[in-house]
């Protein structure tokens, strides 16, 4: 929210030498966010000048401009020859002249200068070039504006263009601080100063006659809420829509971010700034009989001020006469019954919409507007009859119209639940000792009323109405006692609902810093479950041995799916999101190499081609045959009762935790003397044991076969047996694809299922202080047998004195018959009590191939 300062004084004390960074630290204060500054982009000398003598002077591209002899003051130099190409003024005008070494926004610098002829000594300027307007059509005459200065006078402050603004964050909850009085009453409430209310006044003078009453037909409504509680119509007739807007409102509206549309829209946006109230305007002589607000029916279209035609929604809130739609209620009107530079009659209107209803339609359009920003977040109740004849004053005064006794009601007494505070409770919450006075007078100074109660938790009610005072809160139902306040919240703050919104406006009123900084004491007995201390046991051990962590967006195409998520890449069921974000990929993924891919393609192009990236992330794995998803969305405002809950739960697909990893280019870059060392499936398989180790599991190796991956390159992982992930080299043509130059090496395990099959606590293995007796092995056998099957077969045949077997050796060639490989394997051998004899490491040893011999034919090679 912008907040020129010129319009904050209106409505409260400021000093005269409050500077904006000052207004913005009082508001701090009181919860807002400071955001900036704003200023015109304009220094003087900018001065009042009037026109003595205009000498048209024709040019040789057709061109006729006017050499005219401008009086500026005594104290400015006197008359000045100045050069001007608009010709809508006449000798004895008074104009806007920027004389050199003024600068006007852009910036634009002025400075006497030859042009056609002639040294221009200055510039008249025109409305557009003042940062008043569009308006370039000519310069500005102060008579057009009904201003009549004096000769040399400072234009600056004339206009209004020494004014300031101040921006603050306004938060969703504060919709009420989105405008004038709302912030004047927050910088009174920070500093003290008097405040006066601008929806103060007679409702006497604010009843708006008859005529032209709005009606209701809401068949649908949202939660329960009609669509329109209130809608007040005043009607002014005989406007001159010609007429321009004074420089003084032109210059708040620019400062607030607003620019002038002609001096009927500018009054309605004018009003919404300064009430909070949004309005709008209707050319009366456009409107066919009366209005009604409804919702849209099926099918149903109209065409808004912006000229957009929207197919609308039946959830929709239509302001519509005779003919039809004439406005998205709350959001945009319609460009039928817009005003215009023909309106002679106007009918405005304030109303108070639903705010769910305007925020789902607005978001529905992506059609955001200032008056949906308000709506949506909760607007006075009290301030419609006074924001309607505020801006019919303003037609009366600005564009010549007549007030009449034409317009129109519609409206419900307004109730306001109390709020039972109990004594003791702010302090508990907060942790700051106020007083009783402390805490109802913080209430108070917001607007609240409160009176003593005896805690019995009653809801009362408000009984203040539109048709007694619009400012009038009602009376409190609450007992004398002494346990605590019944509190009756003002109807501009809807946000106040309970005794903790209660409580923080106290601690807000009385000043954050009050609130001492104490860190929480932690429960005992709580932590990470064993599920959590194992993904950050396994995501810390990748990212020590060298990998980098790259999260992704879970989402990817159905052929990526098919590809990665299943072994032989045939189709599976995916989840389809029914509003993705991109539309190339609105399926949920099923494997996370997918992501792993764009990730390293999108670092190749940036110039990183030496790549060990890892993610840790959910995929989702529907089963077939079963429906997921469901059209029934609960409402937000009440909690889904159990059977609500359990039909969500039972929608939602089986999520498993995975972890995959993904290598390419070179693992060691060249140095001298030493070529550069390529990534391959044994770093893929370091990786993996790095997963296993830190998971607290043995994981095994067996070859297989996958639809993305090399064939002969691809293992399956395997932990007590059961398949938990794979391995291997990406096919050739997946890694072109994927638009990868060389090979790239994966690998993707299910973590959730690795750490159950876990168990418990992963304990660390005991250090004997014997030392280890190792010996090697080599064995002749089949070439088509898997050396994991002979490791596992010599670490049975071995048994307890075996400590590791590790495959160094597979050697097929010259002393090897065709058909067979050599396989040799390093042992080691150590036992907990003693040391081993080389007899008993050799007696273990050929044991182990004794079983591997019975098993796969395996000879020990000579």
């Amino acid at each position: 929210m912008r907040v020129p300062l010129s319009w904050l004084r209106e409505y409260v004390e400021l000093a005269a030498d409050a500077t904006p960074e000052d207004v913005l630290a009082a508001l701090v204060t009181v919860g807002f966010e400071e955001e900036d500054v704003h200023r015109f982009e304009i220094s003087g000398p900018v001065v009042v000048g009037q026109v003595l003598s205009i000498e048209p002077e024709p040019q040789s591209n057709g061109k006729t401009i006017n050499w005219c002899q401008v009086d500026v003051g005594s104290e400015h130099g006197g008359v000045r020859g100045i050069v001007c190409g608009a010709h809508n003024f006449i000798v004895g005008d008074k104009v806007i002249v920027t004389l050199p070494g003024a600068v006007l926004p852009g910036p634009f610098p002025i400075a006497a200068r030859k042009t056609y002829g002639h040294v221009s000594d200055g510039m008249i300027a025109s409305a557009r070039e003042l940062g008043l307007g569009d308006e370039h059509n000519g310069i500005l005459v102060l008579s057009d504006l009904g201003i009549d200065a004096p000769v040399g006078a400072d234009a600056i402050a004339l206009l209004g263009l020494d004014d300031v603004a101040v921006e603050i964050n306004v938060t969703p909850d504060r919709g009420y601080a989105f405008s004038l009085r709302g912030v004047a009453r927050e910088y009174a409430h920070a500093t003290g100063a008097a405040f006066r209310d601008p929806a103060e006044r007679d409702f006497a003078e604010l009843q708006p006659g008859s005529g032209h009453t709005a009606a209701v037909d809401d068949q649908a409504p949202v939660r329960g809420n009609v669509g329109a509680s209130e809608f007040v119509t005043r009607v002014v007739r005989d406007v001159d829509p010609s007429r321009p807007t004074p420089p003084w409102m032109i210059a708040r509206l620019s400062l607030a971010g607003m620019r002038s549309l002609g001096v009927l829209i500018d009054i309605t946006n004018y009003v919404m700034l300064e009430l909070g109230q949004p309005l709008h305007g209707y050319d009366l002589d456009k409107l066919t009989g009366g209005i009604t607000v409804r919702r849209a029916t099926p099918g149903e279209k109209m065409t808004t001020l912006d000229g957009v035609e929207r197919d609308l929604h039946v959830e929709d809130l239509l302001i519509t006469d005779e003919s039809g739609p004439i406005g998205l209620a709350g959001v945009m009107g319609g460009g039928t019954t817009e005003m215009g530079d023909t309106t002679k009659n106007v009918l405005i209107e304030a109303a108070i919409f639903d705010p769910t209803t305007i925020a789902r339609t607005a978001r529905r359009h992506k059609l955001p507007s200032e008056a949906s920003k308000r709506f949506e977040r909760g607007v006075d109740p009290l301030i419609p009859f006074v924001a309607a004849r505020r801006a019919a004053d303003l037609m009366v005064e600005l564009a010549g119209g007549t007030l009449t006794e034409e317009g129109g009601a519609l409206f419900a007494e307004i109730f306001v639940a109390e709020i039972e505070l109990p004594r003791g409770f702010v302090q508990g919450l907060i942790g700051v000792d106020y007083t009783d006075d402390e805490i109802t007078g913080a209430l108070t100074t917001i607007g609240a009323e409160v009176s003593p109660s005896t805690g019995s938790g009653t809801q009362g009610e408000s009984s203040g109405t539109q048709g007694e005072s619009s400012g009038s809160q009602g009376e409190s139902s609450g007992t004398q006692g002494e346990s605590g306040w019944t509190v009756i919240p003002p109807t501009w703050r809807p946000d106040l609902t309970d005794k903790w919104t209660l409580a923080e406006e106290v601690a807000r009123i009385h000043g954050l810093d009050r609130i001492p900084s104490v860190l929480p004491t932690p429960p005992s007995g709580r932590g990470l479950t064993a599920h959590q201390q194992g993904r950050r046991r396994v995501a810390n051990a990748l990212a020590a041995a060298g990998f980098v962590e790259t999260p992704a967006f879970p989402f990817t195409a159905e052929a990526q799916n098919d590809l990665h998520g299943s072994a032989s890449g045939e189709h599976l069921p995916s989840i389809r999101l029914a509003n993705p974000l991109d539309g190339q990929m609105p399926f949920l993924r099923r494997s996370l190499i997918p992501g792993l891919l764009q990730t390293a393609h999108r670092n190749i192009s940036r110039g990183l081609t030496d790549l060990a990236i890892f993610e840790t992330g959910v995929v989702f794995l529907p089963e077939p045959g079963v429906e997921y998803g469901t059209d029934e969305v609960p409402p937000l405002g009440a909690r889904p009762s159990d059977e609500t809950l359990a039909e969500l739960d039972a929608s939602i697909p089986p999520q498993h935790r995975h972890v995959a990893g993904l290598l390419t280019g070179n693992i060691t870059p060249r140095q001298p003397g030493r070529p550069a060392e390529p990534a391959g499936l044994v770093e893929a398989l370091d990786a993996v044991r790095v997963i296993a180790a830190a998971a607290g599991v043995d994981i095994d190796v067996v070859q297989t076969e996958r639809a993305a991956l090399h064939p002969g390159r691809t293992g399956s992982l395997l932990v007590a047996g059961e398949a938990v992930g794979y391995v291997g080299e990406l096919h050739p043509a997946v890694t072109e694809d994927a638009d990868l130059p060389g090979r790239a090496i994966v690998f993707e395990l299910d973590l959730d299922r690795i750490l159950t099959l876990a168990g418990g606590r992963v304990v660390a293995a005991s250090l004997s202080t014997f030392p280890a007796a190792t010996q090697d092995v080599s064995l002749t056998l089949s070439a088509d047998v898997p050396a994991a099957d002979v490791r596992a077969a010599l670490a049975e045949g071995a048994g307890a004195l075996l400590e590791s077997v590790r495959l160094v050796d597979d050697y097929r060639g010259e002393g090897v018959a065709e058909g067979s490989k050599s396989l040799t394997f390093a042992l080691r051998f150590r036992a907990d009590d003693r040391t081993l004899t080389a007899a008993e490491a050799s007696e273990a040893k050929l044991a182990g191939v004794a079983v591997a011999a019975e098993r796969f034919g395996a000879a020990i090679r000579e």
